[in-house]
């Protein structure tokens, strides 16, 4: 299965003071001709001042359903750990209607301590929320199949993560774009290890849209070179991250006329 060239842009609800800056800046993302807006679910900065300013992963999706027309909108990803799967699976829903069926579910199993912490979940073992993680996602799809209204569309399921034992195996057997975090080496490497889920599960791994973030430290030439790289490698979906309270889409304008070259 052929995928087009995509980009995400990810604004990370985090140092903005007021809302306002965030809604701006999705506006903007929007008019520069993005194809999928994604937050992240994280309580706390992940970098900058660890206290700063900070917004809510899904009140901000239902916001952003309603403020946009065009573009998909998601988490980039949501942690299983902090909502029960099919609570998860009902606001899926009811963000997927309000937006007109333009919700991506980003889910993935959860890392970052300090949110655990501080808002009274327990944080467990890498493999004990990996082991909830594998056991929600069929949880999410009973849960999606059983609502009433049933959703717009069959929400597509972003999976987060490469690890090789757990986190491959489910994307195989539930997910239908892989995001990664993976230079291109490490890339052609998890590739085929997600092969080889595939094949013990009976999919085709070419139904599986390749997702990975792209860094922009200033140098446009090289965010572009790497773009040239990952989609040489079969990636179709790039995203870039933005923080506040500037915003800046420098890299997203430069990605976007470079999609629409190579498309």
């Amino acid at each position: 299965m052929a995928f087009p060239i995509r980009i995400g842009v990810q604004i990370q609800p985090q140092h903005a003071p007021e809302y306002s800056l965030i809604r701006d800046a999705v506006r903007r993302a929007e008019d520069t001709g993005v194809d999928i807006a994604f937050n992240w679910d994280h309580f706390y900065p992940l970098y900058g001042a660890p206290e700063g300013e900070h917004f809510e992963c899904w009140t901000m999706l239902g916001a952003w359903a309603e403020q946009t027309s065009r573009v998909e909108i998601g988490a980039l990803v949501t942690c299983n750990s902090y909502r029960n799967p099919e609570l998860l699976a009902d606001m899926a829903r009811t963000v997927d209607h309000i937006s007109n069926g333009r919700l991506i579910l980003g889910v993935g199993a959860g890392w970052f301590q300090k949110d655990y912490d501080e808002y009274g979940y327990d944080f467990g073992t890498v493999g004990s929320r990996l082991n909830d993680f594998g056991a929600a996602l069929p949880r999410i799809k009973s849960r999606l199949a059983k609502l009433n209204p049933a959703p717009t569309r069959d929400i597509p399921i972003l999976i987060g993560g490469s690890g090789e034992k757990k986190t491959l195996r489910y994307i195989a057997e539930h997910g239908d774009v892989w995001h990664g975090f993976n230079d291109v080496e490490q890339y052609r490497h998890k590739s085929k290890v997600l092969a080889e889920h595939c094949a013990a599960v009976g999919r085709d791994p070419e139904t599986i849209e390749r997702s990975s973030g792209v860094q922009f430290d200033g140098d446009t030439d090289a965010l572009l070179r790497d773009a040239d790289a990952l989609a040489d490698e079969g990636v179709t979906l790039l995203t870039v991250g933005v923080t506040g309270p500037d915003y800046d889409l420098t890299a997203l304008e430069a990605l976007c006329r470079w999609r629409d070259s190579r498309n």
